[in-house]
């Protein structure tokens, strides 16, 4: 919508004066309020109306907007990596771009902010901030803002802007900088850091009023020109004035209507939450620790008391077998010797790991005689023991009464390697071998591509496990598509790389139905903090081979080493039993490191499937519930000009528990992959059950950080 606005450069002046001059001013004077809220401008990022503002989100906080105005739709993610670092990935649609080869545009950027300052009795809140700084450059810009409370509802904002937020109004620039490059990079993803801070500047301002706690008015003068749109007549600008008001709902809900530039009518809707406050679950209770009357006596009076007999250690494995079933774990073998309970487990149910070690440690009060006076518990994935942890009965017993019973027990309980302890014992009945199998509908998506925005297909997938023995195991899965346009896509190879990605759509097309995957995988402990798998088959949709992996990681190190080596044969488009001619081999090292803040880093280094050689850098964020955000990018001996659009394989993760969305304990994920681009250069095969994320999570770095489950 279109409504013609007669400009008045005299009131622009007026406007933007009164906004310079009461932000300025605003320094001086009123305390801020203790929590103002922070609204998401039309990039998607903390602001005003078009223009950023120097707030930004709580710590660890989400945002998603979606604004449209004239023939404009932009889709923002913006993350608060950290309590001053913010980083956001824009994905923008500009309709009727006069281009011969698309009528809309879809352009793909990346911004990072960095609050210099926070707001206090004197100072403002200061924000630098870096606007499509990998990219095309169309969005290209640079600032610094501040933001000051005048009053508990009255917020002004000001600031100077380079690139883009200087193509009105500007002036020459006070760093003696005015050359810029304002080239258009055909390929983006490249960083564009000759343009940082260079070139002409210009002001920015504005205020916005909160008449109640759920409406906020705003007014701003912009000083970005459209100078690309207009010049395209894709909007009319008229004025640097924008107006609006903003509604928010519960939730983070907000929804915006806006009058921008004297001549269009916008509007917006976004979203905040924080992971960190997202639901922990609505489960049963667990089971009270059992007490009995040796527990409450003193450690040196309990005396020896005979050994449990086998007879009896297999009429405790069944007792203790139903009780874990109750608690959601699954019990695999016991071994009882010398007072010693070492029981080995599956976790079937907590996504919180250390909370099925309780409900673990607290089951075996009820099911073990009075003899037993140490708990071993080895949590295995498939039969591969991942640590030990040993807990005193007593210890649980007086711990289970304390005020500090959660850190009381973990500085009781002993967390060991499990290397040298497979399953022994009596084990429970029909464990191996074991076959089963679900049905059920699966998801594939490709967002933000080149030709659409959002491509996805949905349909039924049948998958089947047989557990051999412990450590072996035959999986696969067959999928047949019901709808969607995944199919759609074109295959685009650009580059003069092997083709070993950019013909997914031959295998949307032509596979369906289709055998996702066929492979016999073996996980095995080769010795002290190592961890070993093997994996022969159709690895995965467009290559079958073999896979070997090991891991070094002790378990109480932060830090863990990886190899694995890969030999790869492309599959059949139809995704049957065929291969095509091409094959290849892999080779990786990868260093973890676990910070005791919440973050990850993972480095891998090694040979790509076409051939190119590089290193891929991850880091990702986790909150004690399970969420997850991260962010990985690939550089290899591949020229961007080779790789082609993108220039380099990045991408961003995002995880979530299902348990958030539920209230019910979980250990399943909705795991979302926002990759624009993936060509050829930095492609890696999709392989199920790496064992890094498999093994760190039963591991004390990990547990110390979510221990305060375990007495839930």
């Amino acid at each position: 919508m279109k409504v013609v606005l007669v400009s008045n450069s005299g009131a622009h002046r007026v406007m933007f004066g009164v906004i310079t001059a009461m932000s300025v001013a605003s320094v001086a004077f009123a305390q801020q309020s203790d929590e103002p809220p922070v609204t998401l401008n039309f990039q998607g990022v903390p602001g005003i109306i078009d223009m950023p503002s120097g707030q930004s989100l709580p710590d660890g906080e989400l945002g998603l907007a979606v604004s449209h105005f004239g023939g404009i739709t932009r889709n923002t993610l913006t993350f608060q990596l950290a309590d001053r670092l913010s980083g956001s990935f824009r994905y923008s649609a500009t309709q009727d771009w006069p281009n011969d080869d698309f009528e809309t545009y879809y352009d793909r950027s990346f911004d990072l902010r960095f609050k210099l300052l926070d707001e206090g009795p004197i100072w403002p809140d200061i924000t630098i901030g870096l606007q499509d700084f990998i990219g095309t450059g169309l969005n290209s810009a640079e600032y610094i803002v501040a933001t000051k409370s005048f009053a508990p509802n009255l917020r002004f904002t000001g600031g100077v802007g380079w690139g883009r937020l200087a193509t009105y109004g500007e002036f020459d620039s006070l760093l003696g900088s005015d050359d810029r490059p304002t080239d258009f990079e055909p390929t983006g993803g490249t960083v564009n850091e000759g343009r940082w801070f260079r070139g002409p500047m210009a002001v920015f301002g504005g205020v916005e009023w909160d008449v109640t706690d759920r409406i906020t008015l705003q007014a701003e003068y912009s000083s970005d020109d459209y100078v690309e749109e207009t010049s395209r007549d894709i909007i009319d600008r008229a004025s640097p004035l924008n107006f609006g008001a903003q509604y928010r709902a519960d939730n983070g809900v907000a929804f915006g209507l806006y009058y921008l530039y004297g001549t269009e009518v916008g509007a917006q809707v976004s979203f905040t939450f924080n992971p960190k406050e997202s639901a922990l679950g609505t489960e049963t209770a667990p089971l009270p620790v059992r007490v009995t009357e040796r527990d409450l006596q003193a450690r040196d009076s309990w005396g020896d008391l005979p050994d449990v007999s086998p007879a009896q250690e297999q009429r405790i494995t069944q007792a203790t077998a139903a009780v874990f079933r109750e608690q959601g774990l699954e019990l695999e073998a016991i071994q009882i010797e010398d007072g010693t309970a070492t029981v080995w487990f599956r976790n079937l149910t907590y996504d919180i790991e250390a909370q099925a070690i309780g409900r673990a440690a607290r089951a075996l009060t009820y099911s073990m005689p009075d003899q037993v006076r140490r708990f071993v518990l080895i949590p295995t994935y498939r039969g591969m023991p991942l640590s030990r942890i040993e807990i005193d009965r007593r210890d649980l017993v007086q711990a289970e009464f304390a005020q500090d019973g959660g850190q009381r027990s973990f500085q009781q309980a002993a967390i060991r390697d499990a290397a040298g302890m497979p399953l022994d014992g009596t084990r429970v009945d029909d464990i191996y071998p074991r076959f089963n199998y679900t049905i059920g509908p699966y998801v594939s998506t490709l967002l933000f591509g080149l030709e659409n925005p959002v491509q996805a297909d949905v349909g039924v997938r049948l998958a089947a496990r047989y557990d051999a023995a412990p450590g072996l195991s035959f999986s696969g899965s067959i999928r047949k598509k019901v709808i969607g346009n995944l199919s759609d896509g074109v295959e685009v190879s650009d580059s003069e790389l092997d083709p070993v990605r950019t013909e997914r759509p031959l295998y949307d097309r032509e596979g369906d139905p289709a055998l996702e995957r066929l492979t016999a995988d073996y996980l095995f402990r080769p010795g002290t903090n190592l961890y070993g798998r093997f994996t022969v088959g159709y690895l995965e949709r467009m290559y079958g081979g073999t896979s070997a992996e090991l891991l070094w990681k002790p378990v109480d190190s932060r830090l863990a080493l990886g190899a694995e080596v890969n030999y790869a044969r492309k599959r059949d488009y139809d995704q049957d039993f065929d291969f095509l001619e091409f094959d290849t081999y892999t080779a990786f090292l990868s260093g973890y490191y676990d910070f005791e803040n919440g973050y990850q880093a993972q480095i891998d280094v090694g040979r790509y499937l076409a051939g190119d050689k590089g290193g891929t850098f991850t880091l990702t964020r986790e909150f004690r519930n399970g969420w997850r955000v991260g962010a990985f990018a690939t550089f290899t001996d591949v020229s961007f000009e080779d790789f082609g659009d993108g220039s380099f394989d990045k991408g961003i993760t995002i995880t979530v528990p299902l348990s958030a969305v539920t209230s019910k304990p979980s250990r399943q994920t909705a795991d979302l992959l926002i990759r624009p681009f993936q060509r050829d250069g930095g492609a890696r095969l999709n392989i199920e059950d790496r064992l890094y994320p498999i093994v760190r999570d039963y591991h004390e770095p990990k547990l110390s950080e979510t221990w305060g489950r375990f007495i839930r």
